[in-house]
């Protein structure tokens, strides 16, 4: 039987994607294989978000093409994801080792392009062979699959000038309540004990429904359904920073009080030439806002810094802020002009080195607030997602206050993998933490 291999590049939302297809696949009898080079079809599901993800990308399939069986012709290369979507045919010349592209709209269709290239009909797996494939967060061989991702929409209809996701997915559109349930509780049932909702912007679900819902409803609608699950949600826009979203974080010990707002700059100017709204003034009311609803609260920000027209007293003002706001979390990237977007041919771009040098001083700063912020968590009990053990066998897990794969782990002296138990904060390590074990939630005392 063929049996094929999947490569995934970006996000947490490709890796969704990724896994989708994967089931499909499954489900319609084909195998997996780790190795490339054990495959007769390699799928590498790309990202171009911006041109360091687009070079990863290519690196991936020039490597996948280099592959002897591949060069011998005894394996075939399907280009999915986000290239095909945004490059279209482009890439049949500048790839002519692909026998297939698939963009993102097309990856409903997986197994007809596989079973195609393999000039046979799709195999059938026996009933009750199929196991879902989960996109599993902290995805680590042999480990307990604790926390995974789920998907709540896709596209986006926000159009900031810098960003390509526009014209690589789409118009927004939300998924509905009863397809996101359906795929927690299989979650749930593989064993996860934690969720993270995603998209390209969270807080737009329901709005687009001929009946309009919230994020908030979906929210505490799947914690109320799933009450031993730890529910995250990432990617949230400042307008999507409801007083409904709070009160419902704060009335759900299983919705993490963890917020990730992309604030990209502080400068009026900039944002405007961002196509985005807000300023340094704002952006604080906000947080201050959110602190005071759900005192509790771990926020994470992303920011660009290097943006066209940005001068040295904008760029003082975000530095300025990054002080102030006190993140728990920072993400800085220097802006890339991304080809076929209004802010690549804005006036005023910046030299290269003094982009990479701005993100820099940013993340200095803001390493030495988020070094403090977590260092003041010393002293405080915390439940932790114990997710499994180093070579050593040191014990790690994740806080509610740390999400996956970004900020870090906290180190643990006791628990199973896929056990949730109360510790004490005792110290920290940068972005880690250290913690003692107290009691397994729902230990007797």
């Amino acid at each position: 039987m063929s049996s094929l291999s999947l490569i995934t590049l970006g996000c947490a939302k490709n890796e969704v994607d990724s896994a989708a297809m994967r089931r499909r696949l499954h489900q319609a009898g084909y195998s997996f294989v780790e190795d490339p080079a054990e495959a007769d079809v390699i799928i590498v599901n790309t990202c171009c978000f911006i041109q360091a993800a687009t070079e990863e990308s290519i690196d991936a399939i020039l490597e996948v093409a280099d592959l002897q069986h591949v060069q011998d012709g005894d394996a075939k290369i399907v280009v999915a994801g986000c290239m095909p979507a945004r490059y279209g045919e482009e890439l049949n010349s500048e790839f002519p080792e692909a026998s297939s592209f698939v963009p993102c709209s097309k990856e409903d269709d997986i197994v007809k392009v596989v079973s195609d290239l393999l000039g046979e009909e799709a195999p059938v797996a026996e009933s009750g062979t199929y196991v879902p494939q989960i996109a599993y967060a902290d995805d680590i061989p042999g480990e307990f699959p604790s926390c995974a991702y789920v998907k709540i929409s896709d596209g986006c209809n926000r159009m900031c000038s810098y960003c390509t996701i526009p014209f690589i997915r789409g118009r927004y559109h939300s998924f509905p309540y009863e397809d996101i349930a359906a795929e927690v509780a299989r979650c749930v049932e593989a064993g996860v004990k934690e969720v993270t909702l995603i998209a390209q912007d969270t807080g737009r679900w329901g709005k687009d429904f001929p009946e309009r819902s919230s994020l908030a409803w979906l929210m505490g609608s799947l914690a109320d359904e799933f009450p031993e699950t730890w529910f995250r949600v990432m990617y949230i826009q400042p307008e999507g920073i409801t007083d409904e979203l709070l009160s419902v974080m704060a009335s759900h010990d299983n919705i993490c009080s963890y917020l990730d707002i992309p604030l990209q700059h502080v400068d009026p100017q900039i944002l405007r030439n961002m196509n985005r709204k807000g300023s340094a003034e704002e952006f604080l009311q906000l947080i201050d806002h959110v602190r005071e609803c759900v005192p509790d609260v771990t926020l994470r920000t992303t920011f660009i810094a290097g943006f066209p027209g940005e001068t040295e007293e904008a760029f003082a003002d975000l530095i300025d802020f990054v002080s102030e706001a006190c993140f728990d979390y920072v993400g800085v990237f220097p802006f890339s002009p991304e080809e076929g977007t209004k802010a690549a041919e804005l006036p005023d771009q910046l030299p290269e080195d003094v982009k990479v040098s701005r993100a820099q001083d940013v993340r200095d700063v803001a390493d030495a607030v988020s070094s403090s912020m977590i260092a003041g968590r010393i002293g405080t009990v915390a439940p932790v997602l114990v997710l499994g053990a180093e070579e050593d066998g040191q014990l790690y897990g994740r806080t509610q206050s740390q999400a996956p794969e970004v900020d870090g782990v906290t180190f643990i002296d006791g628990g199973e993998p896929g056990e949730i138990v109360n510790a004490a904060i005792i110290d920290t390590m940068f972005y880690e933490m250290e913690a003692e074990r107290i009691e397994a939630l729902g230990d007797s005392e």
